[in-house]
């Protein structure tokens, strides 16, 4: 099985511009060796001869020794086991430590990423996508992941997986404490006076429901009425009367905030936030009605139902991105990316939170991350890292070649110049 996979590795074709590169590195010192041989012939016939006997006689010394530096690099030339040749492969579990040491000490480093990360805006770059995301942005990307996506929703066991889900929101909610942290919640709705709206949809809903009833109420004052009050119809005016000061009282409150009946109301608010956090008897009576709603099956069979109506909305997603994000997803997905950009505190604390996870990633898995590097590297063959070393390199090793070749020739041609002339 390793030898199937690695095999490909080995084989990885060079670069285009590689082997072109290559050919012309060794075309041009065969030219030096044949204009060597013409000149050899023809020196006889005429002095400038000489300079171009010198010029490619080192062209071809240059050439030939810039082709066993590179050639000595990553294979033994002539495929002769000369000693200090090869060197990549047979350096090659220092390289790959190296490089992972490399990486801890001059990336993976705390400071280094926190530094590096304060200057990123994520949040930025979110809110642009979202808002304005460029034509076809991630268009194929999009697509393969979505066809990715739908075939591992399908391959899941829904029912399965639904238990589990049940099980482990079961399992963090009967771990949580509810109690506290519904205080919490109700203190911070009062401080920003969330919670009004509510108390005026109760007053209303009450004058409805008022409304609505009053013939019970009727009812029930004439009922308990004695038989005097029948008869005189008193039973009348008294149920008037009642319905009557109701609906004044609803009224008045829902026109004057400060009336005492909605302050005593906001001070039994109030008293439920601090008894929810602090009091023993409260928060026993909240985390056992937690425990009674949690072990009711209606309640387990709609935390199933939860991930049955996800996964329904995943796929029709996956299925079809381009719809979904045309239609309420993509609004919902703009006016997330609005927000991000009118609101800088909300964006200045996501990009804080992918800091830190960056840092902390980094802290927590640094060390692994070399490891990984480390063995990956020991783990390839010869051949295989041999050639993407190469490859990775590319054309400038041929350029040492090409250079050295006409280098070479140009201190041949100073050197003969010189011995002319002394």
């Amino acid at each position: 099985m390793i030898a199937t996979r690695r095999a490909p590795l080995a084989n990885e074709a060079a670069p285009a511009g590689l082997v072109r590169m290559r050919l012309v590195a060794t075309g041009l010192l065969i030219a030096m060796a044949a204009l060597f041989l013409l000149s050899r012939a023809m020196v006889e016939s005429h002095p400038g001869w000489g300079f171009v006997r010198a010029f490619a006689e080192a062209a071809m010394v240059g050439g030939m020794a810039d082709w066993f530096a590179v050639t000595a690099l990553f294979r033994h030339p002539l495929g002769l086991p000369i000693p200090h040749t090869a060197i990549v492969p047979r350096n090659k579990d220092r390289i790959g430590d190296q490089l992972a040491s490399f990486l801890r000490t001059n990336f993976l480093v705390t400071s280094v990423i926190a530094r590096r990360m304060r200057r990123v805006d994520v949040a930025g770059a979110l809110s642009h996508w979202l808002t304005d995301p460029p034509e076809g942005a991630g268009g194929r990307f999009r697509q393969g992941a979505s066809r990715m996506v739908a075939q591992v929703l399908e391959a899941i066991d829904p029912v399965r997986l639904g238990a589990m889900i049940r099980n482990v929101a079961g399992d963090g909610l009967r771990g949580t404490q509810v109690s506290p942290l519904l205080g919490r919640m109700m203190v911070a709705a009062m401080r920003e006076n969330r919670h009004k709206p509510l108390l005026e949809a109760v007053i209303r809903w009450a004058a409805r429901a008022l409304s609505a009833n009053d013939h019970l109420i009727r009812q029930m004052v004439h009922d308990r009425a004695g038989s005097l009050l029948r008869w005189t119809g008193l039973d009348e005016t008294v149920a008037d009367k009642l319905i009557g000061g109701l609906e004044k009282l609803l009224a008045d409150m829902a026109d004057d905030p400060t009336h005492p009946l909605l302050l005593r109301a906001e001070e039994a608010l109030d008293r439920l936030a601090w008894d929810l956090r602090y009091d023993r008897e409260t928060r026993a009576k909240v985390e056992h009605l937690k425990e009674d709603l949690l072990d009711n099956p209606a309640v387990g069979r709609w935390l199933e139902g939860l991930w049955g109506q996800m996964r329904g909305m995943l796929l029709a997603i996956a299925r079809d991105p381009e719809a979904a994000m045309s239609g309420q997803l993509g609004e919902v997905l703009r006016q997330i990316g609005d927000t991000l950009h009118s609101d800088r505190r909300l964006a200045c604390g996501i990009n804080r939170f992918v800091r830190r996870a960056a840092v902390g990633a980094a802290a927590d898995y640094g060390d692994g991350i070399v490891r990984l590097v480390s063995e990956t590297v020991r783990g390839w063959d010869t051949p295989t890292i041999t050639r993407r070393l190469e490859n990775a390199v590319g054309r400038d090793l041929q350029y040492i070649r090409v250079n050295g070749t006409l280098v070479g020739g140009l201190v041949g041609l100073a050197i003969h110049a010189i011995d002319l002339a002394l």
